[in-house]
């Protein structure tokens, strides 16, 4: 058994969600440590896609800086 102290905003709070989900407070904490324990397992985002990232790049590391230069280039090339 754990015992916390809240402060009386985030009590209020708790409760206020407890009462619109239907659940006891004590369920809708439990829920919550256990979700959040759940997310810390979870890997993050770069680690989920750190193999695509740049997999198809140009090349080209200016894209950005002359963005507008290019663009206008791609317009004249197609005339």
């Amino acid at each position: 058994m754990i015992t916390l102290r809240l402060d009386p905003q985030l009590e209020q709070t708790i409760k206020s969600v407890a009462y619109q989900l239907g659940v006891s407070k004590s369920e809708l904490i439990r829920k919550s440590i256990t979700d959040y324990l759940g997310n810390l397992e979870k890997p993050s985002p770069w680690e989920l896609g750190n193999d695509l990232f740049g997999k198809y790049a140009s090349g080209r590391h200016d894209l950005s800086a002359n963005r507008k230069v290019l663009v206008k280039e791609k317009i004249r090339a197609k005339k």
